[in-house]
């Protein structure tokens, strides 16, 4: 059969892929759409589910287990598609997700619907890794960057209609079908993967890493929960965040000292000594810090100031997402024309610090044109990182290391989406609380003490004084928050400065054994 994909088959540049190259394409996309929808789908459903089954007190456990256990799993899925073959992984990957989907969808109490997520998180850990490398092996870099305006079309998709589908779902089918939904969804990708794409089987005689698994999992829980209970659950200085940070940075640090001597490392410590990638995984980890931020606290600037709905908030963030989908066409398109890319990391970098700082300067009276064009600076930078710091971080590496070297950047672009939540959150939450108090008193105070962010029924049942001390509360928390964006996005900037634009490997065949082009270490 000649129409069957495999690695290293990509055509030559300009020529048109086959069609089957097309179906895994497609196949590939609905599972990177699997991975990012799911949470947004379930925020929407949450007051119903919590209606159903009770266990308010356990509420952000249902994306808390399903995040740890992504973040946790992701680098193993990427070391055991490079040892034991990056099909029969993702195809387990997607298998896993929907068992969990099926689970969480059955679950009869809060406890079952959290251990059913924590499944279904071991599965997303590996959809997105395998997508990356998947990809990483059909497509030589020269050619990647074409695809990005896919991706950038899958999150975009995602983030909009996410909030929009479960909303829906919940209404007309109730909230159990917005985990039902990713059935069709992941066999039609299996379906797809299973048939036409072929890849070599490469099976190593190293076994896993299992102490190497151990430390890094526990590195990474620790992490993840000091992010999300540090200002909420506890004080930043209370006993079990310092015990949490102490055991975080002892396994984490182990994990380092061993990953020198084990036989099968699950991150080969040698990928670092790559500038490249290095400064790939800093500028990822500061994306993942932005954009998780900004998509977190438009909306709610937009609904309690703006007096936007919640569905209205979601599509009021077009035009930072459609640039974001424009741009990636544009610098992907160019990155293969030209095979030239260090521009957009700077320039992506650039308009990310000014477009925050925008963002930053809002007030009660910004009109929603205004903060409409913030935003699309914001996605303009967002645009021209999203996809080349994965594209860049593969160049260099080897072939045999496009698994962890996936897997290790989108670690690196979930923990920086956790910090960014958690740190950004808590200045917001705590300006919040400082204004409420300063302009309404012990009103304010009593508004804010369960949470200082109000959903729009509890906004509208305030008095007029509350609301107005409460939309002021909110503009100076935004502030905060996108002004930390901006001083941390100066980072990504820095780092970009000294990326070398080492040339993409260009179409033809690659070998399991080829090197990465013009090595350069740091």
């Amino acid at each position: 059969m000649t129409d069957t994909v495999a690695a290293g088959a990509a055509p030559t540049d300009g020529a048109k892929q086959p069609r089957s190259v097309r179906v895994v394409l497609l196949a590939l996309m609905i599972a990177m759409m699997l991975a990012m929808l799911d949470n947004m789908i379930i925020g929407t459903a949450m007051p119903t589910i919590v209606g159903e089954l009770g266990g308010l007190e356990h509420l952000s456990w249902v994306v808390t287990a399903y995040t740890l256990a992504t973040a946790a799993s992701t680098p193993v899925w990427g070391k055991v598609g490079d040892m034991y073959g990056r099909k029969g992984s993702f195809i387990a990957s997607i298998v896993i997700f929907l068992i969990g989907s099926a689970l969480s969808g059955m679950a009869q109490d809060m406890g079952q619907l959290i251990a059913f997520r924590a499944v279904q998180g071991l599965g997303a850990g590996g959809l997105m890794v395998g997508v990356m490398a998947i990809i990483g092996d059909l497509i030589p870099p020269r050619e990647r960057g074409k695809y990005q305006g896919m991706m950038a079309a899958v999150m975009a998709l995602a983030m909009i209609g996410g909030p929009l589908v479960g909303g829906t779902i919940t209404d007309n089918w109730g909230w159990r079908w917005a985990f039902y939904i990713n059935l069709p969804l992941g066999v039609v990708a299996l379906a797809a993967v299973g048939a036409v794409l072929h890849l070599p089987r490469n099976r190593s005689q190293a076994g896993i890493d299992y102490l190497g698994v151990a430390l890094l999992t526990v590195g990474i829980t620790a992490i993840v929960l000091v992010t999300t209970w540090g200002g909420t659950e506890y004080a930043w200085t209370s006993t079990r965040i310092m015990e949490l940070i102490a055991l975080g940075v002892a396994s984490l640090v182990g994990f380092v000292f061993w990953q020198t001597r084990a036989a099968e490392p699950v991150v080969p410590l040698h990928i670092f000594r790559s500038l490249n990638f290095t400064l790939m995984s800093v500028i990822g980890f500061i994306v993942g810090f932005v954009m998780f931020g900004a998509t977190l606290f438009l909306p709610l600037y937009q609904q309690s100031v703006q007096g936007a709905s919640a569905t209205n908030s979601g599509l009021l963030l077009l035009p930072m997402l459609g640039a974001m989908l424009v741009t990636s066409m544009v610098a992907g398109r160019v990155t293969t024309n030209t095979g030239r890319y260090k521009v957009f990391p700077v320039v992506g970098s650039a308009l990310l610090v000014l477009g925050l700082y925008l963002l930053s300067t809002m007030d009660t009276g910004t009109s929603r044109l205004t903060s409409g064009v913030f935003m699309a600076v914001v996605g303009l930078g967002m645009g021209c990182l999203m996809q080349i710091t994965m594209l860049v971080a593969q160049n260099s590496v080897e072939l045999k290391d496009m698994g962890v070297a996936s897997s290790t950047t989108t670690l690196f672009r979930t923990l920086g989406s956790s910090f960014g939540v958690a740190v950004m959150g808590a200045l917001f939450n705590h300006r919040v609380q400082d204004v409420m108090a300063e302009r309404a008193g012990a009103l304010g105070s009593k508004v804010t003490e369960q949470s200082a962010q109000l959903d729009a029924a509890s906004l509208a049942k305030l008095p007029e004084a509350a609301r107005e001390a409460y939309q002021h509360a909110v503009s100076s928390g935004t502030h905060g928050a996108f002004l930390l964006g901006a001083a941390v996005a100066v980072l990504s900037l820095a780092a970009a400065v000294f990326v070398r634009e080492v040339p993409l490997k260009g179409a033809g065949p690659q070998r399991e054994d080829a090197p990465a082009p013009a090595p350069e270490t740091v």
